[in-house]
């Protein structure tokens, strides 16, 4: 199993979401063994989303990492592509405040226009980042083969998935929420990478370490 080596320095990390709800769907688990983490900044930014839906993207990443701060820009729900160039300026003006060593973003494949917007975007605003695109299931059957895993264990799987119904209360009765979905699917990941359950990721560009330093800093790491 290859590893990605995050070091035991203190880690800058950045998630971004078209909804809220996405970031939380995509990379939950991830930020639940971030968390394990002592010294860590974690910063969200979710593009769309007022009233309720603005009040859960503002409370839910807080709960998977008590330290996290999270901005809501408040952009149009489904016409990203209409407000390409108010969400670069959004996200230029995040990334004028943050360098992050990790970006979680939605695929730059997705079915979603919104996704799509926000991870294309994500590359250009954040180049000497390691981008992690997240994966979310949708009735618009847009699955692949994840290149990246995050393993879990079952108790964080279902910590996950608890505080996804918790959180987000305005999406609950939608008929493909539900836990079944959310587990199926981090159990299918989990074992495609040998692991009880896990969360699948791409990325297009990966930058190896293979000197003796990094084999040390690999010591230390998320697998």
């Amino acid at each position: 199993m290859i590893r990605l080596a995050l070091g035991g320095r203190p880690l800058e990390v950045l998630c971004l979401g078209a909804h809220p709800d996405d970031i939380e769907i995509g990379c939950g688990g991830a930020l639940l063994r971030l968390a394990e983490r002592t010294r860590l900044s974690l910063h969200g930014l979710v593009l769309t989303g007022d009233g309720r839906r603005a009040d859960e993207a503002m409370l839910s990443l807080p709960a998977f990492v008590p330290s996290a701060k999270v901005e809501v820009a408040g952009l149009l729900d489904g016409r990203l592509p209409a407000q390409w160039g108010q969400a670069k300026e959004v996200l230029e003006d995040v990334a004028g405040r943050c360098a992050p060593d990790l970006v979680f973003a939605p695929r730059v494949d997705d079915a979603h226009q919104d996704h799509r917007v926000v991870g294309s975007l994500a590359s250009t605003a954040w180049r000497d980042s390691l981008i992690l695109h997240y994966e979310i299931p949708k009735w618009d059957g847009d699955m692949r083969s994840p290149s990246h895993y995050v393993a879990l264990e079952e108790e964080q799987a279902r910590r996950k998935v608890e505080l996804l119904r918790a959180c987000f209360g305005s999406q609950v009765s939608r008929d493909w929420w539900d836990d079944e979905l959310f587990m199926g699917l981090m159990r299918i990941r989990g074992v495609e990478c040998r692991a009880s359950y896990a969360e699948g990721f791409y990325t297009s560009k990966v930058l190896l370490d293979l000197s003796e330093k990094g084999a040390e800093d690999a010591e230390s790491c998320i697998d």
